[in-house]
């Protein structure tokens, strides 16, 4: 039998939300649901297993941090940094996100619906054998995938015709890949990014994540499949190397 525990968070610090989430999980709760979140922060942060939680509102920074394992649903937007060092587990954001999201990521998958904003899975990393992915179905804000090392992002600009233009992109990457959907402005490629070739191969690595995010979503993947997409990447490993001086 499914074991559900339902928490009120109407006008509780986050210190004891939390407490209340972490004796759930010990207790051996298989989903709990939290209500009225109200930028409560780092709830889920930590946590291990297979338990889902149900955030119903609009949860503070940090949520899901250093997280291995869990899935977290959030209905409605998030603040900054989701995703913040996580290492396993899903985080499914009905709603857009703030800046920095899925910050030095190193597994599992975040799934952000609408937009979110600056510095968008900086310093990502895959880490042994994790893959971190990051799937955004409305825009990014500048510098997505700053110093990224590795992993996956998926820019799906659901609605939008326009190239994508904000400045920064993918600076200073020296791994992982970034994937945006329709076309990209030469100009907004920063130091160490480049454009590479996107074949059969590639789109069918990103298949799975297209059609997982429609599924989270409720919405048709096939135009998302059938279009074409720019992938951008290190230039080298090293895209810093000519900035420094040697004897």
């Amino acid at each position: 039998m499914k074991m559900v525990k339902k928490i009120d968070a109407a006008g509780l610090h986050y210190t004891p939300l939390n407490r209340q989430v972490r004796e759930a999980v010990a207790a051996g709760e298989d989903e709990i649901v939290i209500e009225h979140v109200l930028g409560q922060r780092f709830i889920a942060d930590g946590l291990v297993g297979e338990v889902t939680l149900v955030v119903n509102g609009v949860p503070g920074g940090d949520i899901g941090m250093f997280m291995r394992g869990p899935t977290v649903v959030v209905h409605g937007n998030a603040d900054h940094a989701p995703g913040n060092t996580m290492e396993a587990g899903r985080l499914v954001i009905h709603g857009s996100a703030g800046d920095a999201v899925a910050h030095s990521m190193r597994g599992g998958m975040v799934f952000v619906r609408d937009d979110i904003g600056y510095r968008g899975g900086i310093h990502m990393k895959a880490y042994n054998a994790r893959h971190p992915y990051l799937v955004v179905g409305g825009e990014a804000r500048a510098f997505l995938g700053e110093y990224m090392a590795g992993g996956t992002i998926l820019l799906l600009r659901r609605g939008s015709k326009e190239p994508f233009a904000e400045r920064g992109l993918a600076s200073g990457i020296h791994g992982g890949e970034i994937f945006v959907r329709g076309e990209v402005d030469d100009g907004c490629l920063a130091v160490g990014a480049v454009k590479k070739s996107f074949g059969d191969e590639e789109r069918a690595g990103i298949r799975p994540l297209i059609e997982e995010y429609c599924r989270h979503f409720g919405c048709d993947a096939a135009p998302l499949l059938a279009d074409d997409y720019t992938r951008i990447g290190p230039a080298s490993a090293r895209p810093f190397a000519g900035k420094y001086t040697w004897e």
